[in-house]
C-alpha cells in the first residue's frame, strides 16, 4: 500500500533508540510512528527489549523528544485477547492520548475511540471502512447500519443509540417461531442475552404475550455491540412485529428502556436522538412521556408513550 514511489515516507528497520534519533536530526520527518513500542530498546538500560524497564525507558526518550521538538510520536502497542493493551500499565500512565481500533473480522467497519484524552473528550469516536487500499472514513454511519431493502418485512424495528457523542440508527432485527424441539431457544447478535431474557419475561406477565413456547433470535446488523438501554423499546417493536407478523414502517423509530413493571423510561440525550431521526428523514420517533421535551420543538412527529400497552396500540391497533 505504501509503494516505493512516495517521496515523503521513510521507512527505517531499526529496534535501537539511539539509531532511530540519529535519523530523525538527519530527516526531520513532520510525523514519527513507532511499531511497535515493544520491540524497542536503548543502550541506557541492560534488560532485553519488551520489559517494564525498556518499554518505560524507550518511551521516556520518544515523549522528551516530541515535546522538546513539538514533533507527534504515535507508538503501536501489543494488545491481549481481551482487547487491552499489553504490558505493563506504565505505557498508558506516560502517554497523552491512547487510542484503540475495534473491528470485527468479518466486517469490514472499524471503529476508533479515545480511551484516554489528556488535552480532548474521550467521548468522541470514528467508524471507517477496511478497504483495499486503506481505510475511508465513514461520514454518516446510520447509512451502514440500516439495511437497504425496497420491501420491509415484519420483525424489524429502527432504534436511536449513542455512541460516545454521536447518535447512531441501528436496525434490531428479531425472528419469533414456535419451538420445534420443546425447549425454546433464545439467542442474540450483538444484544445482552440476559436482557432480552427480562424482556421477554415482561411482555410475558406485563402485555400479555404467550412467548413462552417460542423462538426467539435477536441480531443487530452491521456486526456491532450495543449496551444501550434506550434500544430496549426498538427490540420489543421488533419482537412484536414478527411475532404478529406485521410490519412496522420503515419511516418509524424508536427511543426508551423497558423497565420490569412494563413501563416506558426516559433516556438520556434524547434530544440528539431525535435530531438524528429528524436529519435522517423518519417520519415518527416513540420516546418515554416522562422524557422533560416538547413534541412541537421539532419537526418529526414525536409520539409519548408510558407503557408496553400504549406501544402495542399504536403500532398494531
Amino acid at each position: 500500500r505504501i509503494t516505493g514511489q512516495t517521496d515523503n515516507c521513510f521507512i527505517l528497520t531499526e529496534t535501537k533508540t539511539q539509531n532511530i534519533f540519529r535519523q530523525i536530526e538527519e530527516i526531520e520527518p513532520q510525523v514519527v510512528i513507532i511499531d511497535s513500542i515493544q520491540t524497542l530498546h536503548t543502550e541506557y538500560i541492560e534488560s532485553s527489549a519488551g520489559s517494564i524497564s525498556q518499554i518505560r525507558e524507550c518511551t521516556a526518550e520518544l515523549i522528551k523528544f516530541a515535546k522538546e521538538t513539538n514533533v507527534p510520536v504515535i507508538l503501536i502497542g501489543h494488545i491481549t485477547k481481551d482487547g487491552t493493551i499489553a504490558g505493563p500499565k506504565i505505557l498508558e500512565h506516560m502517554v497523552d492520548t491512547v487510542l484503540q481500533f475495534e473491528g470485527d473480522r468479518n466486517h469490514v467497519y472499524r471503529i476508533l475511540r479515545a480511551l484516554k484524552n489528556r488535552f480532548g473528550s474521550t467521548a468522541e469516536l470514528g467508524i471507517y471502512e477496511m478497504l483495499g487500499n486503506g481505510l475511508r472514513e465513514v461520514s454518516n454511519p446510520s447509512e451502514i447500519l440500516i439495511s437497504n431493502k425496497d420491501n420491509y418485512l415484519s420483525g424489524t424495528a429502527i432504534a436511536t443509540t449513542i455512541e460516545g457523542m454521536r447518535p447512531l440508527m441501528i436496525e434490531i432485527q428479531a425472528l419469533v417461531s414456535t419451538a420445534v424441539y420443546g425447549t425454546p431457544q433464545r439467542s442474540t447478535t450483538g444484544y445482552n442475552l440476559k436482557r432480552l431474557n427480562m424482556i421477554l419475561a415482561v411482555l410475558e406477565k406485563r402485555a400479555g404475550f404467550r412467548l413462552g413456547a417460542k423462538d426467539v433470535f435477536l441480531n443487530i446488523t452491521g456486526g456491532i455491540n450495543v449496551d444501550d438501554p434506550a434500544i430496549d423499546l426498538a427490540v420489543v417493536a421488533a419482537i412484536l412485529s414478527s411475532n404478529e407478523d406485521i410490519t412496522i414502517d420503515k419511516d418509524f423509530c424508536f427511543a426508551g428502556e423497558v423497565g420490569l413493571t412494563g413501563e416506558i423510561r426516559p433516556v438520556n440525550k434524547v434530544e440528539q436522538r431525535i435530531q438524528e431521526a429528524e436529519k435522517l428523514g423518519f417520519s415518527t420517533i416513540f420516546v418515554s412521556k416522562h422524557n422533560k421535551i416538547n413534541p412541537k420543538d421539532f419537526k418529526i412527529d414525536v409520539r409519548l408513550v408510558s407503557k408496553i400497552e400504549d406501544l402495542v396500540e399504536q403500532l398494531f391497533g
